[in-house]
Formats: structure tokens, C-alpha cells, sequence
């Protein structure tokens, strides 16, 4: 028999455990409602909605792995240059060849020295030269082994790129996750200006500092006459008075004296001078070291800053500039230059970005499936507890309220640990629904056997819960294993429905076991009530 002491540890674990679940749906229910903040001291946490129920953006990207490729044997062939001019081996060209391969003409006579220089300082090269009219020519490329890992890693340093932009973007429960081998998927739940979004996603971002060629007329490269070390790029100027855009043509050189990889920070700050918003830039030492020596030699030239082949602004270069801090002016709003900001304290991406699939879910369609879910599970639960408090009278009130307790346990578990419900999610918990009715119904059905058999309603009450327990744990904790392992290795809907499963398992048990028990005990023990309505 149970003395009153041995009940002492579900009073006050029961109502707790119901307090800081209703602790925590609170805050999402009150800012349905009245549409406010809470105060400090409330716990800062809610119900995230999935892109399925507040609408948002679903993107797959594609990286362009080759590119990544392409760009590290771009710095290895600026590398001979410094590297032949330093051993003071002459050449008659270093040229990329399909991006792949680096052909580079040397004497005969340098043939060893040029090998000595690759086996000493690019030992992860392979090479391979035919001799012609006392000249060689090397062909040098990646192994296929080392290119396949510049891109696997292309691939993974992208994900974490796009990544850091998001969370400085400010969205709630972003889902981002490798797709394939060289495919992103990106859910973004809430978003509504998804241009802006998907500017900031899929922006390279690559941040160079190029020298102006000065030496060559601009005019003359437009009409073709463009030198081999340059290129032509352009600046977008919107005239202020009539908001028309235009395009200014630079010859800019091709290498690039500094990049964005020194950068430390970037952040907003206001030109005091035309009062308009501005990025500044602070860079590393040895960024600062590298802007202070370009600046040193190029005193009286023009310094473009050249992002994604874009360039936003050229000034001169009046003197040394000392202490690794940089501008970038240009015709941009305060928000595009936050954006800009974001980008490049994110870092560049390794390689571009194609937009394979963008599909926007509006808000509507999110309100829609959210009115039918919340209906079909109100319908359910309204059925259930129906049929309960018939078929089972006094008892099948507590199993209701042991159902309703429920619901709202998985409510607070969602907001407790920020979970994202889905309409998947949705799913599940009709589903809890239907467990923890099939739970209280073997204990219902336990305990009317018992006392058909003449025992007294405490005694029945008793009997039935230990006989029942033992199948009631067997069914939930095998449904259990089920839902991990669902949100161990599934993907987006399935994951969401694994969540509000897991959830709903242990509440059930929760409730069945623990809280339907504590009120047939208080009747019986503490009230001393002599029937049980079952």
C-alpha cells in the first residue's frame, strides 16, 4: 500500500514539470496575440515555424568546384613569377592553359634549375616538359588526388561561409546542409525580401586592391587595343538628381597587390564629408604590412577596390598609408552597405555560386497549412477526449486532462530546446495523440479487469498500473529508438517529424505513468474516495 510520503516526490515534480512547460509556450502564445516582446526576465524563447509554415526561401546552390581550382593555380603561377625573377632564371612566358595547367619556356640550359626550384617550393606539383629548338616547355598541373581535395574543401569552406553570413543576417533557424558533393540547400523560414537574401548568399565577395594601369589609354583598350597584364572593369554611378545609373570604364591592372583574405573587420561608418554610409576596413599585420608597402611605391597612382570584378571605388594615392585601415565609398544605401559589410567579414567564397533551384513559399500559403493543421489536430484531439470521457467516465476525464497536459508539454519541449515545428511536425504530435490514449486505455482496461474480479478500486488501481507499465514502456521506448534514429539520419521534413515524435513518446510516458497515476492516487489515498468511475 501506498503511504502518503512515498507520493511526496510527484506533487511536486508534477506540477513543475506543467509550470516551466507553460513557462516556456508562453511567449509564443502571448506574441500571437498581442504581438510584443517579453520582459527580461521571461525566457527569450519560442516556437520556431518551419518553411512550410511561415513561408520563406529554399535554395539549392551549386559551387563551382573547377573554379576553386582554377584560382589556386592563378596565385601558383604569380608565385613562378616572383619565384623565377628571385632565381633569376629567364622565361618567355608563364600562361594558364584551360585553367588547369601552367605552361611556362625556359632555356635548355635551366631545365635543372627549374626542377631543382619546383622539387624545392612546389613539391605538390606535377610536371612534365618537351624540349624544342633549345627550349623547354613546361606543363605543370595539380595531381588529380590533390585537385579533388582543393574542391571537397571548396565545397565545405562554402557551407561555413554562407553560413556565417546568415547568422549575421539574423535569421531564425536557418537549415543549411550539404546536398550531394558539390550542392548546398538553404531554407530560410521568414524571409520576405528573399532578392536581398539571395544577393548576400551568393555574392563571391572577392575583395582585391588593384593598381589603375595609367601607362595604357582607357579609350584605346575599349576599342580593343587591351594590354596583356590588364583588363577593363567598371564603376556603377548613380547621378543623385535624376536616380539613373551608369557604368565608368577603368584599365586596371590584373594582379591584384592586396586581397580581402588580411581583412580582420569591416563595419558601417558615415563619410562626414557628403554625409553617406561607407565600409571600413581594418586589416591583420600582415595586411597592414602589404597596404603600407603598396602605398609606399604607388604614391600619386590610382588604387581601385575591386570586389567580384566590380570596382567601387579608385582614389589616389596621396601618400604612405600607415596603421591597416582602408574605405570603400560608392553610390550604396545604409542596408546595401551593411550588407557589403557582412560579406566581407563573412570572407569570400572559394568559388562562385549557381542558383540550381529557388522556390519561395509566401506567407499565406505558411497561414494556410498552419489553419489546417492546428484544425485537424483540434478535430483529433475534440474526437478523442469525446469518446474518452463516455467510454470511460471519471477515469477517461483524468485521460483527457493527462492528454491536454500533453500537448502542451510538447509545446514547451519545441520552444525549450528551439526546435523547428513543420507540418510534418504536426503530424507527429496527432500522432502523440493517438499513443497516449492507446496508453491509458491499457491501464483502463487493467484495472477494470481487476476489479471484475472482485478487488477493491484501490487495490484494482494499483494492479493495473503494474501490469501495464511494463507494456506501455516496451511500446514507447521501441517508437523512441524509432524517432532518433529518424532525427539522426533524416533530412528537413522527416527531421521535423522526428522532433515533435520524440517529444510527444516522452510526454506520454510522462503523463500515463506519472500524472495519471498522482490524481487516481490523490482521490484514493489522499481524499479517500471509495469508487473509481471506470
Amino acid at each position: 500500500m501506498i503511504e502518503l510520503k512515498n507520493l511526496s516526490w510527484r506533487i511536486y515534480v508534477v506540477p513543475a514539470v506543467i509550470i516551466l512547460a507553460l513557462v516556456y509556450v508562453f511567449p509564443t502564445v502571448d506574441m500571437k496575440l498581442n504581438n510584443k516582446e517579453q520582459p527580461d526576465m521571461w525566457p527569450g524563447k519560442k516556437i520556431n515555424l518551419g518553411l512550410d509554415l511561415q513561408g520563406g526561401m529554399h535554395l539549392i546552390l551549386e559551387v563551382e568546384t573547377q573554379k576553386a581550382v582554377e584560382a589556386h593555380m592563378e596565385r601558383v603561377s604569380d608565385e613562378f613569377r616572383s619565384m623565377l625573377r628571385k632565381e633569376r632564371i629567364r622565361h618567355k612566358g608563364i600562361n594558364m592553359v584551360d585553367g588547369k595547367q601552367i605552361s611556362v619556356t625556359v632555356k635548355e640550359s635551366d631545365v635543372d634549375s627549374f626542377n631543382d626550384l619546383l622539387n624545392r617550393e612546389f613539391k605538390g606539383l606535377r610536371s612534365d616538359y618537351s624540349i624544342d629548338n633549345s627550349m623547354a616547355n613546361f606543363l605543370i598541373d595539380l595531381p588529380d588526388r590533390e585537385s579533388a581535395y582543393l574542391q571537397k574543401m571548396a565545397v565545405e569552406q562554402a557551407l561555413e561561409t554562407i553560413r556565417n553570413r546568415i547568422d549575421q543576417f539574423g535569421v531564425s533557424e536557418p537549415d543549411i546542409r550539404l546536398q550531394g558533393e558539390d550542392r548546398i540547400l538553404i531554407q530560410l523560414p521568414g524571409i520576405s525580401d528573399t532578392k536581398r537574401a539571395k544577393d548576400l548568399i551568393g555574392k563571391t565577395a572577392l575583395l582585391e586592391f588593384r593598381l589603375v594601369d595609367e601607362d595604357h589609354d582607357v579609350n584605346a583598350a575599349l576599342k580593343g587595343d587591351i594590354p596583356p597584364e590588364s583588363e577593363i572593369l567598371y564603376q556603377e554611378i548613380e547621378n543623385p538628381e535624376t536616380n539613373r545609373k551608369s557604368k565608368k570604364p577603368f584599365l586596371i591592372r590584373k594582379r591584384a597587390s592586396l586581397t580581402g583574405a588580411s581583412l580582420t573587420d569591416a563595419r558601417v561608418t558615415i563619410d562626414s564629408q557628403y554625409n553617406r554610409p561607407r565600409v571600413s576596413l581594418s586589416f591583420d599585420k600582415k595586411g597592414a604590412r602589404q597596404f603600407e608597402r603598396v602605398t609606399g611605391d604607388n604614391v600619386n597612382k590610382r588604387l581601385a577596390i575591386v570586389l567580384d570584378n566590380a570596382v567601387y571605388s579608385a582614389p589616389n594615392i596621396e601618400s604612405k598609408i600607415s596603421g591597416g585601415n582602408a574605405v570603400i565609398t560608392g553610390s550604396f544605401t545604409t542596408q546595401q552597405a551593411h550588407d557589403l559589410a557582412i560579406v566581407l567579414r563573412a570572407g569570400a567564397l572559394p568559388a562562385p555560386v549557381i542558383v540550381m533551384e529557388e522556390r519561395t513559399v509566401g506567407p499565406s500559403l505558411g497561414l494556410d497549412s498552419i489553419r489546417k493543421g492546428l484544425f485537424s489536430m483540434a478535430i483529433g484531439g475534440i474526437l478523442v477526449i469525446f469518446f474518452m470521457a463516455v467510454y470511460y467516465k471519471g477515469a477517461g476525464l483524468v485521460a483527457d486532462f493527462a492528454l491536454i497536459t500533453n500537448i502542451i508539454l510538447i509545446a514547451g519541449g519545441l520552444a525549450a530546446f528551439q526546435a523547428t515545428l513543420t507540418l510534418p511536425g504536426i503530424a507527429g504530435i496527432i500522432l502523440t495523440i493517438g499513443m497516449a490514449v492507446d496508453a491509458n486505455v491499457l491501464i483502463f482496461e487493467r484495472i477494470r479487469e481487476e476489479m471484475n474480479i472482485g478487488k477493491t478500486p484501490r487495490a484494482a488501481v494499483y494492479a493495473g498500473y503494474d501490469r501495464a507499465t511494463l507494456t506501455i514502456l516496451d511500446a514507447n521506448v521501441t517508437t523512441l529508438i524509432a524517432a532518433l534514429v529518424l532525427f539522426q539520419f533524416g533530412t528537413g521534413p522527416v527531421k521535423g517529424f522526428a522532433v515533435t515524435l520524440s517529444l510527444g513518446v516522452i510526454a506520454s510516458l510522462f503523463t500515463a505513468l506519472i500524472l495519471s497515476r498522482l490524481i487516481f492516487d490523490y482521490f484514493l489515498v489522499i481524499r479517500k474516495v471509495k469508487t473509481v468511475s471506470i
